[in-house]
Order: structure tokens, then sequence, then C-alpha cells
């Protein structure tokens, strides 16, 4: 079993590895290359995204955290759900050039708001 320490660390990892991943494809995006097309390009993403939701979820347990004790967690919950609509609209779902950029752009504030939520522990963490 893994400790709180290596568990935050794979978490950790795992965001810095998926929001490296969502650039690099939103930026494909914007060039409008075909390699996003290809299937591996579509895979990873998902192998990656099980880790972080996985440990995450995890991590809430061990720390007895419920979304409706924690109000950042509940926000963060919900910004993460925003994040991964928009990045669909951005990546596959988005019929316009326009309506692509714009949710890209949109889910990486999503991003913003959900990584600054977990390091300050407030909905409102400006």
């Amino acid at each position: 079993m893994l400790d709180h320490a290596t568990l935050k660390l794979v978490h950790q990892g795992s965001v810095l590895l998926s929001i490296t991943g969502f650039v690099g494809r939103g930026a494909l995006m914007l060039l409008r290359s075909t390699l996003l097309k290809r299937r591996w390009m579509r895979t990873w993403p998902h192998v990656i995204d099980t880790v972080l939701l996985g440990s995450g979820v995890w991590m809430a347990v061990n720390l007895q955290l419920q979304p409706g004790a924690n109000p950042w967690l509940a926000a963060k919950i919900v910004a993460l759900l925003a994040y991964i609509g928009l990045g669909f609209v951005a990546l596959r779902l988005g019929r316009t050039y326009a309506q692509r950029s714009l949710a890209l752009f949109a889910a990486l504030l999503c991003f913003a708001y959900m990584l600054l939520v977990a390091t300050t522990r407030s909905v409102v963490p400006f």
C-alpha cells in the first residue's frame, strides 16, 4: 500500500502529465494537425487521466475528505467536470475552429482554477 506522500507524488505527477498532454493536443488542434486523429494520440490521455482520477479519489478516501463537508473539494469536482466537457469540445466536438479555440482557453482556465483551489483549499482562491 502506498503511503500518503507517495500517493500525493503520483497524483501530482499525473496532473503534470495530463496538463502537458492537453496543452500539446490543444496546440496540435490549433495547428490543425492530422496527428490528433491517430489512435495512440486518443488513447494515452485516458490512461494518464485514469491514474490521476484514481489517485485523487484514493487520497480523498485516505484523508476522509467528503465534497459535502469540504466546499473546496466540491468546487474542484465541479471544475473538473467543466474541464472535461470543455476538453471534449476543444479536441473533438467543436464544430468550428473558433468554438474549439474558445473551449481550449476555457478548459485551461478551469485547470488553473482547480490548481489554485487544490493549493489554497479555498473555493475563492484569489
